[in-house]
């Protein structure tokens, strides 16, 4: 079941929030609206995921172009599943998530970003951090407006 991490929800507000501040009177611009409800629904009961499912097609769709200005992949091409490791040293993904990368769903790669951030154990957030963020920089789309 693919689902929405909180986290990933208040950046995907944030990112609203600085794209297109409040309106005349305070009021939230759509996609901040669509995104404030899922995560009020979210506060008040107590939950850290919600399922895609349940989303609003506003809300999937603002979450969803938030999702495509963040880096795509972890991958800091060093990669040590191709030589028998069971998890990548360089990017912190097991060998069947390197391997379906392009057909796993944002939902699916966000959780798997989410595990390898938490875990701060591969390279790309030890050795090879600067190379980590200077290739996501690199890679990060630019701003359509």
């Amino acid at each position: 079941m693919d689902a929405l991490h909180i986290v990933d929800l208040e950046s995907a507000i944030n990112h609203w929030r600085a794209r297109e501040p409040a309106l005349a009177g305070a009021a939230l611009a759509p996609a901040v609206a669509a995104l404030a409800e899922v995560y009020a629904r979210m506060v008040v009961e107590r939950r850290d995921t919600v399922a895609v499912a349940a989303l609003t097609d506003d809300a999937r769709a603002a979450w969803l172009a938030w999702y495509a200005t963040t880096p795509d992949t972890p991958c800091i091409a060093i990669c040590s599943t191709n030589q028998g490791d069971a998890v990548c040293k360089g990017c912190g993904r097991t060998e069947d998530e390197v391997r379906h990368w392009l057909s796993m769903t944002p939902w699916a790669k966000r959780a798997v970003w989410r595990r390898i951030t938490q875990a701060q154990t591969a390279w790309r957030f030890t050795r090879y951090a600067e190379r980590a963020r200077e290739r996501s920089a690199a890679t990060t789309l630019p701003d359509a407006s």
